[in-house]
């Protein structure tokens, strides 16, 4: 999968590619980060990319470098693609919406600055508008980049062996469940017994049982008991049980 990254910032993304599970996915070739500077894509010697919004206001990002910038990418990757405006405005980010953006081929991530952009980007460019949460942001950078991870654990190969995107939080209608570690004991507290008896199927059950525990201390809103197959349904009324009389 071919990210394409349009921002003001570039410098902002390079650490972040040199590390962690991108830095990986980059290696195994199984994604791509292509970022453009918009400020290439100017032509005064400034290399202005935002002006004053019309009717009064703040610093609005101008159409040129955006609309410049989108046509070489559109050179480089003549197919069909989505492109994305990270914008408070925008439809909140999930796990579900992380899995659609993965069946692309390419996607196209434009980093809002200032007040916003230029109304004549979204009309004519934009396919979705993201927000990652009911807060403002100076800019879009920090937002593309937890797109970009979030999508990236899902595309084949790039976690390798690892582990499975699938056991992750927000993947199933529920919270992640306890881990532990060595060592055994820590500080009078001990590891629970079940998961030293390697008795797998029991683990398993353990874990589940505690994930709803948790989902529905944390987040009752992302139990729907109609998305749960029936062993996850009987073991979530035993957790409610469980509550009620505790």
């Amino acid at each position: 999968m071919i990210f394409y990254v349009l921002t003001i910032f570039p410098e902002f993304f390079y650490p972040f590619l040199e590390k962690g599970i991108v830095a990986k996915g980059i290696e195994r070739k199984k994604l791509e980060i292509r970022i453009k500077n918009l400020r290439d894509f100017t032509k005064d010697k400034r290399r202005t990319v935002d002006d004053y919004s019309f009717g009064g206001g703040g610093m609005v990002l101008k159409p040129e470098p955006v609309f410049l910038a989108m046509d070489e990418v559109n050179k480089e990757f003549k197919n069909k693609k989505r492109v994305v405006l990270l914008t408070p405005q925008g439809e909140i980010f999930t796990q579900r919406k992380a899995e659609e953006f993965a069946r692309e081929k390419a996607l196209v991530l434009i980093c809002g600055r200032y007040e916003g952009v230029d109304e004549r980007i979204r009309e004519t460019l934009i396919t979705d508008e993201i927000s990652i949460g009911d807060y403002v942001l100076a800019g879009g950078e920090l937002p593309s980049l937890v797109v970009i991870e979030t999508i990236s654990r899902i595309i084949p190969g790039v976690l390798g062996k690892e582990r499975s995107y699938e056991e992750d939080s927000f993947t199933q209608p529920f919270l992640d469940w306890p881990h532990y570690t060595r060592p055994r004991e820590f500080r009078g507290k001990q590891v629970p017994e079940i998961l030293l008896s390697g008795n797998h199927q029991e683990i398993k059950k353990w874990r589940l049982k505690e994930a709803l525990k948790r989902t529905l201390q944390r987040r009752p809103d992302l139990l729907k008991e109609e998305l749960l197959d029936k062993e996850t349904g009987k073991i979530l009324r035993e957790v409610k049980r469980e509550r009620r009389l505790g």
